[in-house]
């Protein structure tokens, strides 16, 4: 008899409240045998879950935190991989599919969560209403260079854009220097917006001018958004009207 092989479930699980977490994610956890990722995001789910056994490491330690989910899996157990927001969003289920290669019996299957840019965009109102680009400011995989010309692409292409990762203990200034970027070609009163700790304690949410923004002090913990020409402040939230009004007469649906 074939010797039975596991199933690793690659699972988004949102900002990281559980009331966030969609249907599907929370049937994943609750069914498999180990619920495996990166010691913080694991503290988020334990309690929920006391019953599985738990693998995780500490950050920067990404293939090695995939090799032991897939040996669990390749032992035949039931794994649930677990990312923030969604896993393949600046998530892990690229890895995980690299890695898999040397686990050939290994099932895999991806589950979509809810990434920072959909939370934090609910959190401050509707800024993502119309096309929208979404650019890590993290120099760890990508050279600063290409980070430059994806801002400054974004910018000319009046994106509305969501900055993840803005700053670190070791990159204080990136989100100062891709302001200073941006506002060679947007103005200084272009609405902004940032959330803290999107779907968890201590949540906050503050509206900026870009001229604002440049001088305001981020943590690794904070998403930013970035209007269009078009995005407005309308009490505290910040809104992007997709052009409803223009085209109300054009049989044009939500689409």
């Amino acid at each position: 008899m074939d010797e039975k092989k596991g199933k690793l479930t690659v699972v988004g699980i949102g900002p990281g409240a559980m009331d966030k977490l969609t249907f599907e994610a929370y049937r994943a956890m609750e069914e498999c045998d180990v619920i495996a990722g990166y010691h913080v995001y694991v503290d988020l789910v334990r309690d929920s879950f006391p019953d599985k056994k738990i693998v995780s490491t500490a950050m920067r330690r990404e293939e090695e935190r995939c090799v032991q989910a897939l040996e669990e899996a390749a032992a035949g157990r039931n794994v649930a991989f677990i990312c923030s927001g969604d896993a393949g969003v600046y998530g892990l289920a690229g890895l995980i599919f690299e890695v898999a290669q040397d686990y050939p019996g290994v099932e895999i299957e991806v589950i979509p969560g809810v990434t920072a840019a959909l939370s934090g965009a609910a959190c401050l109102g509707a800024p993502l209403i119309h096309d929208f680009a979404l650019i890590s400011l993290s120099d760890l995989m990508t050279p600063w260079e290409t980070i430059e010309k994806r801002l400054r692409m974004a910018a000319a292409g009046d994106f509305a854009i969501v900055l993840y990762n803005p700053s670190s203990h070791r990159r204080k200034e990136h989100l100062q220097k891709a302001c200073e970027i941006l506002l060679e070609i947007l103005p200084e009163n272009r609405v902004c917006g940032t959330v803290r700790n999107i779907g968890r304690e201590g949540e906050e949410t503050r509206i900026y001018t870009l001229g604002e923004l440049r001088n305001v002090h981020v943590d690794m913990f904070t998403t930013v958004f970035i209007g269009n020409a078009s995005t407005k402040r309308i009490g505290d939230k910040m809104v992007t009207p997709r052009g409803y009004a223009r085209e109300r007469g054009a049989g044009f649906g939500e689409q």
